[in-house]
């Protein structure tokens, strides 16, 4: 089993920037920069109406082998693979794990989310399941799972293998230090060194889509005003002037 250590996280101004957008605009904007699939497929929110953005600390699970793996290993708690990305957690992180889509196995529970929100945790996000729901949900901690388990985490067929290592999660690959951009419709891995450009084009689409969206609101023709049609660019600059956005 192997845990790496820390991660290098993003500056805290590209994270406040990347608030602002929602995990829809982050996608197609990577999306039109050639990174097509940035969305994982599997886990979704459990908590509707909650955003995140913040840093992965990834934690890889495998298929149990009993040459490499045997529960009575685990009669010391600090054998607990999965408690060790916990231990890494800071102000902002996000926990993204690499359950293998396995659905009888709960990775955390009760306990280690209490821990995990107490550390100042964003969110966690599973390619797989969690335990312990009444009492996870009390703790209001956002959540992208594929579902819910009365089982713990290694009862049935996988266990932790390596903490802050390459991930696969939902069918993409997941770096440690990736940012990690999740509201209702999904969970989006951006990578830190396409960020920027990602927040720059974003704040350019917002502007033009709120003035779009009152347009359409009053009935105008969205040949015109979806995607914005050079013809419109002056009234598009005269509501910016009205409304001190430019």
């Amino acid at each position: 089993m192997t845990n790496t250590g820390n991660i290098t996280r993003p500056p805290k101004a590209m994270i406040e920037a990347l608030k602002e957008i929602g995990a829809a605009t982050v996608a197609g904007t990577l999306g039109h920069m050639g990174y097509r699939n940035p969305h994982m497929v599997g886990p979704v929110a459990q908590n509707r109406g909650r955003s995140i953005v913040g840093p992965a600390l990834t934690l890889q699970f495998l298929p149990q082998r009993p040459d490499l793996f045997s529960e009575g290993e685990y009669a010391d708690p600090e054998t607990q693979l999965h408690r060790h990305v916990l231990y890494h957690a800071q102000e902002g992180d996000v926990v993204v794990v690499d359950a293998r889509g396995d659905m009888s196995s709960g990775v955390f529970g009760d306990m280690m989310s209490t821990y995990f929100k107490g550390r100042g945790g964003a969110g966690i996000v599973i390619d797989g399941c969690m335990r312990d729901r009444p009492n996870v949900e009390k703790l209001d901690l956002p959540l992208w799972l594929r579902g819910w388990t009365p089982n713990y985490h290694v009862q049935t067929s996988i266990y932790p293998n390596a903490v802050n290592v390459p991930i696969a999660c939902g069918g993409v690959t997941v770096i440690p230090g990736d940012i990690i951009v999740a509201d209702d419709d999904g969970v989006v891995v951006l990578p830190v060194a396409m960020a920027q450009a990602v927040i720059d084009e974003a704040q350019k689409h917002h502007e033009w889509e709120e003035f779009s969206r009152i347009k359409l609101m009053e009935g105008a023709p969205l040949q015109r005003y979806y995607p914005l049609h050079p013809d419109a660019n002056g009234e598009y600059e005269a509501w910016k002037k009205a409304n001190g956005k430019s």
